[in-house]
């Protein structure tokens, strides 16, 4: 067996096949099935989720990187510039994201389909969601992409765009972004599917050297390194879209050479599969209603953070992207958590499925109490890698002691919450976004924001989101109505 594809058997491979003690009925517990040891388990979990967390640690870091770079525009003779430019930037960002809704959502479904399928030992049928995947995606994002580009200056303004020079640097960044959105949507099923099958460490090393040419390309344009030309925040854009495309040409071609389970056959074809389209949608529909929920609630939150002032939304927008960096633990582990909940479930192994989730929360649960610690002592000095306005430092200083306390919580939300869509159970989710990120964060922010807390209140509101949701995803985990949840058989897959 080669590199490649060691990763994709675990503990569960060498069980029996439905044997999960249904006598505890929905009851979720920490008690080990029978042969199977805590070691084991550990160690099918940070094989998934190590090549994951270093994959998306790096592009992070890269995101970081672009945010410093662009932010050091004019240096400290003007650093009002870079202020603009962080801004101009920081307004593409939920608008970006509200677009990628679409496919976000499909993968949701590809993940679970294809872990299930895994678990079933089911080569053709995991293969024929990953057609089915990539047909959806590239037809769904090349009509977001069009409208995305058509509309993008009046959704800067949307957004709370002030400014005819921070607009203009906003419109040219978002469209060239949706230029080549089909890129990164198609890259992102490939890894989707990759990671279902526990075959994390390939997306790990396309998009490790996606991230290096996004670097390299950045020093090139935005300052006009080696005789290209200065280009600034559309040059940070260039550089991105560069890189993206460079992951999905080695994604392509790792899918299409495949592995001992994936293989995109092109003679197979892309016919629709009315009922594997049908599975897709069942777990993708919710979850491109929690997407687009989630979304509208940040649009707003964002929106209410856009009418501060100029410093106070680019200390948000700063603290904001050294959030995401924490994220990656619980996105990594998430990570481990979907692949082997479904796959378990594939298998009849709810008891596997319950203790994977269980053990993978451990490993987050640590792993965060660092980035707390981190966070909390050395917050300020990180805000001051992205500028040395002394108003960002101090007020960013402080915002990152909201980041440090988040930490467990929001960890544990994600491994929590990707166990469930691992076994397909979107709706769930879908709903509690609806409570937590629709209403609970921008109601909150608004009534804070202005009873003149500043930043604080909205940051205090994110808190609360953060806080509720946690709480109602781990009330749905441990109702253990997520074991239940059955998927459609009969496609035919020629």
């Amino acid at each position: 067996m080669n590199k490649s594809t060691k990763a994709l058997n675990t503990t569960l491979d060498r069980l029996p096949l439905g044997e999960a003690n249904m006598s505890e009925g929905l009851k979720v517990s920490g008690k080990l099935p029978e042969g199977v040891k805590s070691k084991e388990l550990y160690k099918d979990i940070v094989r998934i989720a190590w090549p994951s967390f270093v994959e998306l640690l790096l592009t992070q870091l890269v995101s970081m990187a672009d945010m410093m770079m662009v932010g050091g525009i004019g240096g400290e003779a003007n650093p009002q510039l870079g202020v603009d430019a962080i801004t101009a930037v920081g307004l593409t960002t939920q608008p970006k994201f509200l677009l990628m809704t679409a496919f976000v959502a499909l993968n949701t479904g590809v993940t679970a389909l294809i872990a299930r399928y895994k678990g079933q030992g089911d080569k053709e049928k995991a293969n024929l969601v990953l057609r089915q995947g990539m047909m959806l995606t590239f037809i769904s994002t090349f009509i977001l992409s069009v409208l995305g580009v058509l509309f993008s200056k009046p959704m800067v303004i949307f957004m709370g765009g002030k400014g005819d020079a921070i607009i203009s640097q906003a419109t040219v960044y978002l469209q060239i972004q949706l230029a080549g959105f089909a890129t990164v949507a198609l890259t992102s099923t490939i890894t989707a599917a990759l990671r279902a099958v526990g075959d994390s460490r390939t997306c790990m090393v396309y998009n490790m050297i996606a991230n290096i040419v996004n670097v390299i390309f950045n020093w090139l344009l935005i300052g006009g390194k080696l005789g290209f030309p200065e280009l600034g925040v559309a040059g940070a854009s260039i550089a991105t879209v560069i890189g993206q495309l460079v992951a999905f040409v080695i994604a392509l071609c790792v899918i299409l050479r495949g592995n001992s389970f994936l293989k995109l056959e092109l003679k197979k074809g892309f016919k629709p599969n009315k009922t594997m389209l049908s599975n897709i949608t069942a777990i993708g529909i919710p979850a491109a209603v929690e997407q687009l929920l989630m979304r509208a609630g940040m649009v707003i939150f964002a929106k209410t953070v856009a009418s501060l002032s100029d410093i106070s939304f680019a200390t948000h927008q700063v603290c904001m992207n050294i959030q995401a960096l924490s994220f990656m633990t619980g996105q990594a582990f998430a990570v481990s958590a979907t692949s082997l909940v479904g796959q378990s479930l594939g298998r009849k192994r709810s008891d596997m499925a319950q203790a994977y989730c269980s053990k993978t929360r451990n490993v987050g649960f640590f792993v965060a109490l660092l980035l707390t610690v981190t966070f909390a002592f050395w917050g300020g000095d990180i805000v001051s890698l992205y500028n040395k306005d002394p108003g960002i430092i101090e007020m960013g200083g402080r915002i990152m002691l909201f980041v440090a306390f988040l930490q467990p919580f929001q960890t544990s939300q994600f491994i929590i919450a990707g166990g469930l869509r691992g076994a397909g159970d979107t709706k769930s989710t879908a709903k509690i976004t609806t409570v937590t990120v629709l209403f609970v964060r921008p109601i909150i922010a608004i009534l804070l924001v202005n009873a003149g807390l500043d930043l604080y209140g909205a940051w205090i509101a994110l808190a609360c989101d953060q806080l509720l949701r946690s709480a109602l995803v781990f009330l749905r985990y441990n109702s253990g109505k997520w074991k239940l949840i059955k998927i459609k058989n009969e496609a035919k897959t020629s």
